[in-house]
């Protein structure tokens, strides 16, 4: 059965049909937010610890959950900004704080005795 249309302007009219649908995002097509997210706080995780100036390994240590492909992109992201702008680190001193309500009960236990 021919066509009443000529081919090009049917192929033109099945273009102009479909042109809207190639901007719309499908739910459940893209990359899940939740492992964005976690990815995100790996590459955090690993330029807080180049600003440390803690090594890879302690990083890895200290943040078993984390992504190491991540810390390692996030650690070596911050090692360059940091030798671009000729910036020192700060290195973390790690402690063991008390539970704010022991704290002052403490504090009131050294002030009596």
């Amino acid at each position: 059965m021919p066509s009443t249309l000529p081919r090009p302007l049917a192929t033109a009219l099945v273009a102009a049909a479909l042109l809207p649908l190639a901007g719309c995002d499908i739910p459940g097509l893209g990359p899940d937010p939740r492992a964005l997210q976690r990815e995100a706080e790996a590459k955090a995780i690993g330029g807080a610890c180049r600003h440390a100036l803690r090594g890879l390994e302690d990083c890895y240590t200290l943040n078993p959950k984390a992504a190491k492909a991540q810390v390692f992109a996030g650690w070596k992201d911050m090692d360059a900004y940091m030798r671009d702008n000729k910036i020192e680190g700060t290195p973390s001193v790690l402690t063991e704080a008390k539970p704010p309500a022991r704290r002052a009960r403490d504090d009131a236990e050294d002030e009596r005795g």
